[in-house]
């Protein structure tokens, strides 16, 4: 009588360990893997790229100027020796403009509308941080602290403002236009983005009397401590902090938006609002959760942002977060996954283009943004549903 009862409860072990096996493959070796691959084959494109272009332009172009490189720069030589940092650097602000881009995919993804007010929702979460680090060092805190435990303040209060102010400003400057047509509330966003940036300026200059905000990291030793990778690569705790950072954002968004109740509501509103309605989905509710999250995310992307530049100001939101939307745009906008690949492709042609142009005096370094925008323009010509997009009937 004692076999029956044995059996069964073997039978709910192995059930159990399958179904927390299935859980731990599909919402966390699976989105990691996925995240390692975009960035390997980001990495790779960008490697063959700058090898290429290296080897190409090695040579003197006579009577090409703008491509002429100094005679005593091997071009290929160059490449090949800072190519190991350049990916570094490309993987590390490429998933600073991810998280950023999520903001823009979430809010697309819903209500079909560019949010360009997000930029300023994430410089928002540049000078929260800058704040809590200025008042753990007024308060004598910040080198007594853990660094951990000092990021995850920074990161932690970054979301709740920048959540909170993304709810706000949903709520004041688009819930009314919800129904107008789309360039409508794209206005507002603009006057909410200058609005947000003189806000905050005002703010600061009226508290501290600031413009630029240096954040102190220098009371930190850990921050800049270095790391050596391998023979001749070598980074920062800084770096490490924000990659690490970002995925596990990347990874809790994969969970929130496929696992839970909440994220299947916001997709089943993303598809068809009305629909989502008459099934008792809280239409408004989603919206707002939906600003939130891609706020909260912003300001998260803020606080990395700031520990990677250590300097922020009331105007940094806007270079990042147009880089962000191209980023989104160049993934597929709408599309969550695509905005990991676009922020990792964007960053590795960033610090492709950083790591060239120095070499080039007709070109210089102030011209990596002209670079990286053309990629904008590409993708709008020939994919304008990005790279993983997909072309939606309009309804009629």
């Amino acid at each position: 009588m004692t076999a029956v009862p044995n059996l069964a409860s073997a039978l709910s072990r192995s059930r159990l360990l399958n179904g927390a096996a299935e859980w731990f493959l599909q919402y966390f070796l699976k989105p990691i893997g996925q995240i390692l691959l975009f960035a390997v084959i980001a990495g790779s494109s960008i490697s063959l790229l700058a090898l290429a272009v290296g080897f190409v332009l090695q040579t003197d172009w006579h009577g090409i100027d703008i491509l002429r490189v100094p005679a005593r720069i091997n071009l290929f030589e160059q490449v090949v020796r800072q190519l190991p940092n350049m990916l570094l650097d490309g993987i590390t602000i490429g998933f600073v403009y991810a998280v950023i881009a999520l903001g823009y995919t979430m809010v697309y993804g819903v209500l079909k509308f560019i949010n360009f007010a997000h930029s300023e929702i994430f410089m928002m979460g540049a000078v929260v941080g800058y704040e809590v680090m200025i008042r753990l060092r007024d308060g004598q805190l910040l080198s007594e602290l853990p660094p951990l435990v000092v990021i995850i303040l920074m990161i932690g209060a970054a979301m709740l403002v920048c959540g909170a102010a993304a709810v706000v400003v949903e709520r004041v400057a688009y819930k009314p236009l919800r129904g107008a047509p789309r360039l409508v509330p794209l206005i507002s966003a603009i006057g909410v983005s200058f609005f947000l940036t003189d806000f905050v300026r005002a703010f600061q200059a009226l508290n501290r009397n600031i413009f630029n905000m240096p954040y102190p990291t220098d009371l930190v030793p850990f921050f800049g401590a270095r790391i050596n990778i391998a023979e001749g690569l070598s980074t920062t705790n800084t770096t490490l902090i924000i990659i690490i950072s970002a995925i596990i954002m990347l990874v809790g968004l994969n969970y929130f938006v496929n696992a839970t109740k909440i994220g299947k509501a916001i997709r089943a509103v993303s598809q068809d609002q009305a629909t989502a309605s008459l099934m008792g989905i809280n239409v408004n509710l989603m919206i707002t959760i939906t600003f939130m999250v891609g706020g909260a995310l912003g300001g998260a992307a803020g606080v990395l942002y700031g520990l990677k530049t250590t300097n922020v100001t009331p105007y940094i939101g806007f270079i990042p977060g147009l880089k962000a939307f191209t980023a989104a745009v160049l993934g597929g906008i709408g599309n969550i996954t695509g905005a990991v690949l676009g922020g990792l492709l964007l960053g590795m042609l960033e610090a492709f283009f950083s790591a060239l142009l120095p070499y080039f005096p007709a070109l210089g370094l102030g011209y990596s943004d002209i670079f990286a925008f053309a990629v904008l323009i590409l993708v709008l010509l020939f994919r304008p549903t990005g790279l993983l997009g997909k072309k939606v009937d309009e309804k009629v």
